[in-house]
């Protein structure tokens, strides 16, 4: 006889099944595969896939993030490492661009340039810190994108820098790795994917609307990705790590998606 699962008193199906839906169908391209899925979702189906019985609030909670992690991956296998986000003429630069983070503008961090060392360990050759002006001597890129907020807002900004992969090779990274990570400034830290960290789009900016990135808008630099969310892009950078361990991320450690694709 099969255990017969019920939820308690006070657990709203509905809010469940309508968030599992969301993690689920946002990454579906197709629209109608995205209905089918959210159509054929059910409390059972929730149950089967997260392993959790939705007994109590605490396994509501772990469902979810069962899904989730399903979505990440999901993320992952459809992502394409060869295909651009869309870029913009300058003319279309969102002036002023908004600042944007988890504390006042008037809290932003006052980084030193002089006595600044980007510190790179983990699953890499090359363990030196490296000085701003070494980051500026290698070549530069610059891409007019779109960063677009988890929070429903989005606008067109100009950034310039190191293209990332590039970055990554110079320091012998270890490309096969599954995760590369972020300590910043601020006390943010996040990680991605390592197909991600290798897209041409993603560069470590250095400037902002052709001059040195402003700290309001991440000085020293940033990680500038226009294929993630906008709380994936961190700023004032001080740390990055390569590793196969999953290091998660401020946001991320509090529930939001890891994958973050936008």
């Amino acid at each position: 006889m099969t255990e017969k699962r019920r939820l308690l008193p006070g657990l709203d199906a509905s809010t469940i099944l309508r968030e599992a839906g969301k993690l689920l169908g946002k990454r579906v391209e197709q629209p109608s595969r995205r209905a089918f899925l959210r159509r054929g979702l059910t409390l059972g189906g929730l149950a089967m896939l997260s392993g959790c019985s939705l007994s109590d609030d605490e396994s509501v909670e772990q469902a979810l993030s069962a899904v989730s992690r399903f979505n990440d991956r999901v993320q992952g296998w459809i992502f394409d490492p060869a295909k651009l986000a869309p870029t913009y003429p300058e003319s279309m630069i969102t002036r002023p661009f908004p600042f944007n983070a988890f504390y006042s503008i008037d809290d932003v961090p006052q980084v030193d340039e002089a006595s600044f060392r980007l510190e790179v360990t983990g699953m890499v050759a090359d363990k030196r810190r490296w000085r701003l002006d070494e980051l500026r001597a290698m070549a530069q890129v610059d891409q007019v994108t779109r960063h677009i907020c988890v929070e429903g807002w989005s606008a067109i900004g100009k950034w310039g820098g190191v293209q990332f992969s590039a970055f990554l090779k110079r320091v012998g990274a270890d490309l096969s790795a599954k995760y590369v990570g972020f300590k910043c400034a601020d006390d943010y830290y996040t990680s991605i994917d390592m197909p991600t960290a290798l897209h041409p789009q993603t560069i470590l900016a250095l400037t902002y609307d052709g001059r040195t990135l402003p700290p309001e808008y991440g000085f020293p630099m940033k990680l500038r990705m226009p294929t993630k969310l906008g709380y994936k892009n961190p700023k004032h950078i001080q740390a990055i790590f390569v590793t196969n361990t999953y290091p998660g991320g401020y946001w991320e450690d509090q529930g939001y998606n890891w994958f973050g694709g936008s």
